[in-house]
């Protein structure tokens, strides 16, 4: 499989006042197509400054970053900003929908930046990406008529509907609890069956142990890497839940 993201030396440093932090010190990293990659590590271990570099929201002060075959890492803010849109599908911890909006509409916003795409085939593929998250009775719903649960399959439809080459979730089931947070995970475990390649960060070991394989940053450094053996599947854990009380 070809690597989709491929990072060689990188290093970041932040000024804050006189004093350099070194965020992250000389990391190579490889993701190939369809892997399913937990990103772990402390805070302040440079997991979030990774996956921000990685988003093309933040540049290296040092090194390469390949997403996808191109060189994202002396790109413009423009040229930044046009590659995030097209390639990366973001979810984060706090769903990040706008509340006057509907599920729909919250879904097509990011095809809103493609000047390709008309209104109806926006409109279709907002549908679409609504209906493979399980949420084609919702697509009318503003945030506030949706659960945390729901809100957040918003938020992956969303960062599914321009087919990016790349889905990045940030603690995605951060704020759920733990059956909704299985839920969420068996979701992107069916996405990763279909061929999303996903990159994850979380500080749940249970979580993390849903992917393929893991990545543990350290003071900049990456520490560990592991491919996972006995992985888990979030349907079957669901299932070994106790049963709710109506």
């Amino acid at each position: 499989m070809k690597a989709i993201i491929d990072i060689k030396s990188l290093k970041k440093d932040y000024h804050v006042g006189e004093v350099t932090v070194h965020a992250l010190r000389g990391v190579d990293l490889e993701i190939r197509q369809g892997e399913f990659v937990a990103i772990m590590g402390a805070s302040g271990s440079g997991k979030s400054t990774m996956l921000n570099i990685i988003g093309c929201l933040d540049r290296p002060t040092e090194g390469t970053y390949l997403l996808d075959g191109v060189d994202v890492a002396s790109m413009s803010k423009n040229e930044s900003a046009m590659i995030r849109n097209l390639k990366i599908g973001f979810v984060f911890q706090s769903y990040n929908l706008l509340s006057r909006t509907s599920a729909l509409e919250n879904v097509e916003l990011p095809l809103m930046y493609n000047p390709i795409i008309k209104a109806r085939e926006r409109r279709e593929r907002a549908i679409a990406a609504l209906e493979a998250v399980g949420l084609a009775d919702r697509m009318g719903h503003m945030p506030n008529q949706l659960s945390g649960g729901q809100q957040q399959r918003v938020a992956i439809a969303r960062s599914l509907v321009n087919d990016p080459v790349v889905i990045l979730a940030d603690e995605a089931t951060g704020n759920l609890d733990t059956r909704t947070s299985y839920e969420i995970m068996a979701l992107f475990q069916e996405l990763n069956l279909k061929g999303k390649t996903i990159v994850f960060v979380t500080h749940e070991p249970d979580i993390a142990r849903c992917m393929t394989r893991s990545v543990v940053f350290r003071d900049g450094h990456i520490i560990r890497e592991d491919e996972i053996s006995n992985r888990l599947y979030a349907a079957e854990m669901i299932k070994a839940l106790p049963v709710e009380e109506e």
